[in-house]
């Protein structure tokens, strides 16, 4: 990748998350096996494991993406989405990583179905990106007032879910929340 670009994986199979994670980190860190490898390090007694697809096709669940990011020093905080997106401390944010409702499709043909996915959003160059890897390739979202609008109306679906992606102290200190906001 050159200076310039922004990483970005494309959906493949039901692996929403694993790309979620490397698009947040931008770079390609996690793999199907690793992540499966983290399947079997949270339920080792599991025939059928709780945290991935009984496909073997992904459909990873949070508890996977929250062990990998711990993997890497980072923490996931669970956003209350009863508060305002403006209480984010934007520079104490690496990234975002959304579950979101999303239309299944077969090809070219859309069906009346709804299923969770997981994407990322995170700042690149000063520009945010919202690096949804159903996506044909990253896209601008803007600066923070265009992402707080992005964030809330994402946020706005119904059952949409946010994780803020964090280092590990920062998680700790609840530095990712403005001051003045002292809910916790």
């Amino acid at each position: 990748m050159s200076e310039g670009e922004v990483f970005h994986e494309k959906q493949r199979l039901e692996l929403c998350a694993i790309h979620a994670l490397n698009n947040v980190l931008q770079e390609r860190v996690f793999t199907k096996e690793t992540a499966d490898d983290i399947c079997k390090r949270l339920a080792p007694q599991c025939v059928m494991n709780p945290h991935r697809s009984v496909l073997g096709t992904g459909n990873y669940d949070v508890n996977v993406i929250m062990a990998a990011l711990q993997s890497r020093g980072l923490a996931a905080v669970w956003w209350d989405e009863r508060r305002s997106v403006q209480n984010l401390c934007l520079d104490k944010i690496q990234g975002f990583i959304l579950n979101v409702p999303s239309r299944v499709s077969l090809g070219i043909v859309s069906l009346p179905l709804r299923r969770r996915h997981w994407l990322a959003v995170r700042e690149v160059h000063g520009h945010f990106y919202n690096l949804d890897s159903k996506l044909k390739g990253p896209a601008c979202i803007g600066g923070e007032t265009e992402l707080r609008s992005f964030l809330t109306e994402q946020l706005s679906q119904d059952v949409a879910e946010m994780l803020l992606v964090v280092q590990k102290e920062v998680d700790e200190d609840g530095t990712w929340l403005k001051p003045d906001d002292t809910r916790k």
